[in-house]
């Protein structure tokens, strides 16, 4: 092995420091004594590509993209229940959810989450029910009290619509009647 004299190393390293101008160069001189003598795979050579720190930066990103999906998956878990269940339903539990997810207040997904479980009583068709057959009894009465009806408030409908008129139906041919 060829060892070039001190004054041939490089600028800026001291002279006896063995880092020369393209020349080999005894390594066993720049060790430290306590130094160990055979280093592990990870550690890279100056200049080289730290394999090791580019293969835990995409494991770290890949761990946390799974969990942002997991978190949010299970965040949005009471709204995915309650989508088949009624509509206002499924906005208050959808309200819940924001709020839990904007303020950090966990109880907001847990009375969501609670919310979604339970099958809340369909109240709004009854009474659209129930109003549509008032609608139809207040405004199209039947037989001798429609004369009735007529007679003594001012304010009772007796007109029959122009589509009935047209037809040549009757308000007592329109109405259903029941025995």
């Amino acid at each position: 092995m060829e060892t070039l004299g001190k004054a041939e190393c490089l600028p800026g390293f001291p002279p006896g420091s063995g880092v020369h101008f393209g020349m080999e160069y005894d390594v066993s001189e720049a060790l430290h004594p306590s130094a160990p003598h055979h280093l592990p795979g990870f550690i890279t050579a100056p200049g080289d590509t730290d394999t090791l720190m580019v293969v835990v930066g995409i494991v770290l990103l890949g761990a946390v993209l799974m969990v942002g999906n997991l978190y949010l998956q299970l965040h949005s878990l009471p709204e995915r229940m309650a989508h088949k269940s009624q509509k206002l339903q499924f906005e208050i539990v959808a309200v819940l959810g924001l709020l839990a997810l904007f303020t950090h207040m966990h109880i907001f997904w847990v009375v969501g989450l609670l919310l979604a479980m339970v099958d809340l009583p369909d109240f709004s068709t009854p009474l659209r029910s129930i109003a549509g057959s008032v609608e139809k009894i207040a405004s199209v009465p039947a037989g001798d009290e429609a004369a009735e009806m007529t007679e003594g408030t001012p304010h009772a409908v007796t007109a029959e619509a122009p589509e009935a008129t047209k037809a040549g139906l009757t308000a007592k041919s329109r109405v259903p009647r029941h025995a």
